[in-house]
């Protein structure tokens, strides 16, 4: 997705009258009007065709836009945190083991970022652990190698008096995670307090908003996001996460 849809979809999120389903009402103009100055009408055409947003229309500037339920995901960067955090675990572990030829290199890259892009966590040399069903993901691993000795994946539970806290430890770097929150948690306490109708006002909530998006971004995709049983004492996220709903609502009041 371009940045500058990524943005629209971020906005309608943060204005939202509710959070848990966003709208947007420009209380002085239609939203159209404030997309069309800031450059975003076009996305919000091709966002409506693809139904990511949805309309109603109340009058000649009374539209409001609401982001459908898949629209709201994508504004959340592909993952809602709370139904991750809250989605229950069955005590079992999924690893993924494999031991790919030199021959196969780029084979053996191309795996690991598979297995990064959806968020395993890195346990051994080549042993990568999720407490998630593989689910679709076992098409691509079966993909990946022909034989058990090159790759194979198993169910399992510790049997040596491994806890699962010592595994999530083991297999996340929760230290840079927190620390990713933390610089979120500092973007977050710079909300402008002025309110944001037109000028300087205006730029400064659209820079902060772009710097907290970024680093957002950045924080949830290196969290495995794991079920709340299995996060690590002193996990920042969810502090994060009622921030982050509290700057949300005290930002679309400077909308205006």
């Amino acid at each position: 997705m371009k940045p500058r849809t990524e943005e629209l979809l971020y906005f309608l999120l943060w204005s939202a009258d509710q959070f848990a389903r966003p709208s947007f009402r420009n209380l002085t103009d239609s939203f159209e009007g404030w997309a069309y100055r800031n450059g975003f009408l076009r996305q919000l055409q091709k966002l409506e065709a693809r139904k990511v947003l949805e309309r109603q229309v109340g009058g000649a500037v009374d539209a409001i836009y609401r982001l459908s339920e898949s629209g709201r995901l994508l504004a959340l960067g592909g993952r809602d945190p709370v139904a991750q955090w809250n989605r229950p675990w069955d005590g079992q572990w999924r690893l993924v083991t494999f031991d790919l030829p030199e021959s196969k290199a780029s084979a053996r890259v191309k795996l690991r970022r598979f297995l990064k892009a959806n968020h395993f966590g890195y346990l051994q040399k080549s042993v990568w652990i999720s407490p998630d069903p593989l689910g679709h993901i076992t098409t691509h691993l079966s993909a990946s190698a022909k034989d058990v000795e090159s790759l194979i994946t198993l169910e399992a539970r510790p049997a040596a008096g491994e806890t699962n806290a010592d595994i999530v430890t083991g297999a996340w770097d929760f230290k840079r995670i927190n620390q990713l929150y933390e610089n979120c948690q500092n973007i977050l306490r710079e909300l402008p307090p002025i309110k944001a109708g037109i000028g300087k006002a205006a730029s400064e909530l659209q820079h902060w908003a772009r710097l907290e998006r970024i680093a957002w971004q950045e924080a949830v995709s290196a969290d495995p996001l794991l079920p709340e049983e299995l996060l690590p004492a002193g996990y920042l996220g969810q502090t994060a996460w009622r921030e982050r709903i509290r700057r949300f609502v005290q930002a679309s009041g400077l909308i205006g």
